[in-house]
C-alpha cells in the first residue's frame, strides 16, 4: 500500500497542463511501471489510461484495458468503475456511442453497489451526454435529474449548476422553452452561489441561445454581454473568443455592422493567437457575413473560402493523426504479442501444478459455498418476510386514515353540513313570521343568521380540506393547484409547475403525494418564513419527481429529526408507502429542497 501512495504522490505532483509536462506525466508513470508490485499496476494502467486519453485514444484503451484485468483480479471494484468510466469516455469521443453507453452502463451499476455518490453524479452526467449525442432526449434527462440530485446532496454546487444547464439544452431540444428557462435560471442560481463564472457564463450563454433563437436579439445581445464580461474577469481566452464572436453575430442580426465587424476582428485575434482552428471556422464565417451585409462581396468571400481551406485542413490533420494511432496500435501489439507467446510457455508448466491444487482448493470451496448459500437464503427468506410484514402493517394504516378522512369528511358534509343547511332554511322560512319588538331584536335574529351560514361555510371548508373534491374528480394537479390558491400571494409567492400529468394516477399514489405536499407546504408557512415557494410535479418514463424548494431559513436536518423527527418520519413513512424516496436538502441561512422521487408502478 505503501508503493501504491508513492506512485499517487509521484503523479499528482505532475500537473502542468502543457504537452511537455503531460508527455513527463506518462514517462513518469511508464517508469513507476517497472518496479510496481501487482497490487500497484491497476493504479497505474488507470492513470496512463486517463493520462493518454485524447492524446492517443488507441493507448489509452489498451492501459485501461490492463487495469480492468487488474483490478478484477485485485478486486478492486473502484478501480474498476473508472477505469470502465475511461473506456466510455473513448469511445464516446471516437463516435461509438452505443459502445460508450455499455462501458458506463457497467461503471454505474458498480457505483452503485459501492454506494459512491460522488461518482454516481459523474456517471448519471456522463450518460445524460451520450443520450443527448444520440439525440435522444426522453432519455437523458432523466440521468442529468439523477446527477442533479445527488450533487446536491453532497454539496457540488457547481456540478448543480451544470447539469441544469445540460437539463436546459434538452428541454430547449424538445421544444419546452419555459422548461429551458427555468433550468438555466437554476444554473445561474447554483453558478452565482458557488462564485463559478465558468458555470456563469454556460448558463448565460444557453440564456442567450433561447433568446437568439426566439428573434429577441436584444435581450440576447444583453446576455451575450453579460457572459464577456465573466470571461473577462476571469481572463478565459478560448471563452472571449466566443463571446466577441456571438456579439458580432447578433450586431449582425441587428443590422449594427460596425459593432458587429469590431468584435469579429477581436474574436479572429484571439482565435488565431490561441490557435482555435474550429472556432475560427465559425468566426470567419460570422465576418464573410456581415462583409456581404455591408457590400463588400470581394472580402465575403475571401473569408468564407478560408474558412473552407481551414475546415479541409483540419480534416486532413485529424486523417494523419488516426492513421499514426494505428502505426502506434500495431505496434504495441506485436510487442505484446511477443511477450504473451513468452508467458504462454511459463504458464503452461504452472497449469499442472495448479490444476491439482485448485482441484483439492474447489472441493473444500463448494462444500462451505453450499452450507454458506443455504444461510444466506434462510437469511433472506426471513429477511423479505419482515419486509412484507412492514410494508403491510404501513399500508393498513395508511388506507386507515384515508378511509377515516373520507368517513369524516362524508359525515361533516351529510350530517352536519345537512343539518346546518336545514336549519339555515327553517330560520329563513320562520323570519317573515316573527313580530320583531325592535330593529334591535331583528338585528340580533340576523346575526344568528350569519353565524349559522358562516357554520356551514366553515364545514364545507373543513370537508373540503380533509378530503378535496379536485382530488376525487380531476387528479394531482389541479388539486394542489386548488389547494395553493388558497394561499395569500402577499404572504408567500407560490410557483407551481407541472408536466405529463393529463392522465389520472393510481389513486393511493395521488392520495399520499397530495397529502406530502400538502404537510411540506404547511411546514414552509409554519416554519420556514419563507416568501417564495417553487413546486414541480413531473411524470416521465422513470416515474414521478416533485420538488419543494424555499427561500427561507433553512434548518439542520439532523438536529431537526434528533429533537422532533415526528413529521419528518410521517413523510418518509408515506413516501415508503409508494416504495419512492425523499431527501432533504438544507441548512440553516440557505433555504430548504425537498426532492421525491416515486418510480413507476
Amino acid at each position: 500500500m505503501t508503493r501504491i501512495l508513492t506512485y499517487l504522490c509521484l503523479v499528482g505532483l505532475l500537473i502542468a497542463n502543457t504537452a511537455q509536462a503531460q508527455r513527463a506525466k506518462i514517462d513518469s508513470l511508464l517508469g513507476s511501471l517497472k518496479n510496481a508490485n501487482d497490487t500497484s499496476k491497476a493504479y497505474i494502467y488507470y492513470f496512463l489510461g486517463k493520462n493518454y486519453l485524447r492524446v492517443s485514444n488507441d493507448s489509452s484503451a489498451m492501459y485501461c484495458n490492463k487495469a480492468v484485468e487488474h483490478a478484477k483480479r485485485d478486486n478492486n471494484e473502484k478501480m474498476l468503475a473508472e477505469s470502465l468510466s475511461v473506456l466510455g469516455a473513448i469511445e464516446k469521443y471516437k463516435g461509438n456511442y452505443e459502445e460508450a453507453l455499455k462501458y458506463h452502463l457497467k461503471a454505474l451499476g458498480i457505483k452503485e453497489r459501492l454506494k459512491d455518490e460522488y461518482g454516481l453524479a459523474v456517471t448519471n452526467n456522463d450518460l445524460g451526454i451520450l443520450y443527448k449525442n444520440m439525440k435522444r432526449w426522453n432519455e437523458a434527462l432523466p440521468y442529468y435529474r439523477r446527477s442533479n440530485e445527488l450533487s446536491k446532496k453532497i454539496g457540488l454546487g457547481h456540478a448543480v449548476s451544470f447539469t441544469y444547464n445540460n437539463m436546459g439544452t434538452i428541454y430547449n431540444e424538445i421544444g419546452h422553452r419555459d422548461s429551458a428557462m427555468m433550468s438555466y435560471d437554476s444554473a445561474m442560481y447554483y453558478a452565482e452561489k458557488t462564485n463559478n463564472a465558468g458555470a456563469m457564463v454556460v448558463a448565460l450563454a444557453n440564456i442567450a441561445d433561447v433568446y437568439f433563437a426566439d428573434k429577441k436579439y436584444d435581450s440576447a445581445l444583453v446576455m451575450f454581454e453579460k457572459c464577456l464580461y465573466y470571461d473577462r474577469q476571469s481572463g478565459d481566452k478560448y471563452g472571449l473568443a466566443l463571446s466577441h464572436m456571438q456579439l458580432g453575430r447578433t450586431h449582425n442580426v441587428l443590422g449594427n455592422y460596425k459593432k458587429a465587424l469590431a468584435h469579429i476582428d477581436t474574436a479572429d485575434m484571439l482565435s488565431e493567437g490561441e490557435e482555435l482552428l474550429r472556432e475560427r471556422i465559425d468566426i470567419l464565417t460570422v465576418r464573410s457575413s456581415i462583409e456581404e451585409s455591408l457590400g463588400d462581396t470581394k472580402s465575403a468571400i475571401k473569408h468564407i473560402r478560408a474558412a473552407t481551406a481551414l475546415k479541409d485542413s483540419l480534416l486532413n490533420e485529424e486523417t494523419s493523426k488516426q492513421i499514426s494511432e494505428l502505426q502506434t496500435k500495431y505496434e504495441t501489439e506485436k510487442k505484446e504479442q511477443q511477450i504473451a507467446l513468452q508467458n504462454a510457455e511459463l504458464d503452461k508448466k504452472n497449469t499442472i501444478i495448479y490444476g491439482v491444487s485448485g482441484l483439492l482448493l474447489l472441493l473444500v470451496l463448494l462444500g462451505y459455498s453450499y452450507y454458506r448459500r443455504y444461510r444466506l437464503r434462510q437469511q433472506d427468506r426471513l429477511q423479505k418476510e419482515i419486509i412484507k410484514q412492514q410494508e403491510l402493517a404501513t399500508q393498513a394504516v395508511i388506507e386507515a386514515e384515508e378511509r377515516e378522512r373520507k368517513r369524516i369528511a362524508g359525515d361533516l358534509h351529510d350530517g352536519v353540513g345537512q343539518t346546518m343547511s336545514a336549519a339555515k332554511m327553517n330560520l329563513s322560512a320562520i323570519s317573515s313570521d316573527i313580530p320583531f319588538k325592535d330593529e334591535e331584536q331583528k338585528l340580533a335574529f340576523e346575526k344568528v343568521m350569519a353565524l349559522v351560514d358562516e357554520g356551514c361555510a366553515e364545514v364545507r371548508v373543513v370537508s373540503h380540506n380533509i378530503m378535496p373534491n379536485a382530488l376525487l374528480k380531476s387528479g394531482l394537479a389541479t388539486a394542489v393547484k386548488e389547494f395553493l390558491n388558497k394561499i395569500d400571494s402577499k404572504v408567500l409567492k407560490v410557483n407551481l409547475y407541472t408536466e405529463g400529468l393529463n392522465d389520472r394516477l393510481p389513486s393511493n399514489i395521488e392520495t399520499v403525494l397530495y397529502r406530502v405536499v400538502q404537510e411540506c407546504v404547511n411546514n414552509v408557512i409554519k416554519h420556514a418564513g419563507a416568501n417564495t415557494l417553487d413546486i414541480t410535479l413531473i411524470k416521465d418514463e422513470d416515474g414521478i419527481s416533485v420538488t419543494i424548494e424555499d427561500n427561507g431559513k433553512g434548518f439542520d436536518i439532523k438536529e431537526a429529526k434528533r429533537k422532533d423527527g415526528i413529521g419528518l418520519q410521517n413523510l418518509q413513512t408515506r413516501i415508503n408507502y409508494l416504495k419512492g424516496t425523499i431527501e432533504w436538502d438544507s441548512s440553516v441561512g440557505n433555504g430548504t429542497v425537498v426532492t421525491i422521487h416515486v418510480p413507476d408502478a
